[in-house]
């Protein structure tokens, strides 16, 4: 659901992606858990633990990050930063698709923001964008994705998957642990 706040629109990273991201994370510091509780030692504790950072790193990044469409800027929180742009100084949109995967950049001359349809409600964010930027600014590549945005993408079912074989990993390791 978009937030409306004094005037601008706010939009937060989906929670479809957020959960499994979350329990992804979740598993893998349940296995290492496990695997340091059976003294395992070596490389699984040492690839367990390298992927606890991207994949934590990831979540924390996409549950801070938030856009804000104001009347007059565009801005970007992230976690513990964020990245303004006033509509003024927006030189070009542009819009990269690749299958169900959808950006969309705002570029001025010494900064850009770049917006991927992760975002909950990614269609009216375009619109509301579109709305607020001279059309001479916009692409066509930009005009063809505000008229039709892909909501979703792929990321939530690779997560899920990702979620699968982690539990997966876990029932291996408690079977092969208990022997």
């Amino acid at each position: 659901m978009t937030t409306t706040t004094g005037g601008s629109r706010q939009y937060r990273v989906n929670r479809a992606f957020l959960l499994p991201l979350g329990l992804l994370l979740g598993l893998t510091v349940v296995l290492l858990l496990v695997c340091l509780l059976q003294g395992q030692t070596g490389g699984k504790i040492i690839i367990l633990g390298l992927m606890i950072l991207p994949v934590g790193g990831l979540f924390v990044e996409s549950l801070a990050r938030r856009a804000e469409i104001g009347d007059e800027a565009v801005t970007v929180h992230k976690f513990l930063r964020r990245s303004s742009l006033p509509y003024a100084e927006i030189t070009a949109v542009e819009a990269v698709r690749v299958r169900k995967r959808a950006f969309l950049s705002l570029s001025s001359l010494d900064h850009f923001l770049i917006f991927s349809n992760a975002y909950r409600d990614f269609p009216d964010l375009v619109r509301t964008l579109l709305a607020h930027v001279p059309d001479e600014l916009v692409s066509a590549d930009a005009r063809a994705l505000a008229a039709d945005p892909p909501a979703r993408s792929n990321d939530i079912l690779s997560c899920w998957l990702a979620v699968g074989l982690m539990l997966l990993i876990l029932v291996v390791q408690f079977v092969g642990g208990a022997q």
